[in-house]
């Protein structure tokens, strides 16, 4: 075998390998890869554990349902260093209170916020509640 064809015989393996390594690192992640459920219960402990308290006001309560959509969000704002916030949280899957939700507009609440980047909030998480009526 001449030294060309050892090359081009070497970069082959190399390119095969590169491919094969790249494919199985595409399935490795697909397959572990968090659903937006998952992200989205991971941001609200994130600024639960992180978070400070601020006094908040829920605006509204808008439900939404159709064939790829069933939320249920909570708008509500507050200030932080004099700046006023209006945020909105999908509460669908924190059941007690997506239950009591509806009622809730107009009053106050605590809300939670990433000192870091203070329009990263929650009203509720799994572990915390800044409605005073719910728990």
């Amino acid at each position: 075998m001449s030294p060309g064809e050892r090359l081009t015989l070497g970069l082959a393996a190399v390119a095969t390998a590169t491919g094969l390594a790249a494919w199985l690192m595409a399935r490795f992640r697909r397959r572990h890869a968090k659903s937006p459920e998952e992200i989205e219960r991971q941001r609200r402990l994130d600024v639960h554990n992180c978070g400070r308290i601020a006094p908040g006001h829920i605006v509204d309560f808008l439900e939404s349902s159709g064939a790829d959509n069933n939320g249920r969000l909570l708008l509500y704002k507050y200030e932080v260093g004099g700046v006023t916030y209006e945020a909105a949280q999908d509460i669908s899957a924190l059941a007690s209170l997506a239950a009591t939700a509806p009622g809730l507009a107009g009053q106050t609440a605590s809300v939670k916020y990433d000192p870091k980047r203070p329009t990263n909030s929650i009203i509720a998480c799994e572990e915390w509640c800044g409605i005073r009526t719910i728990g």
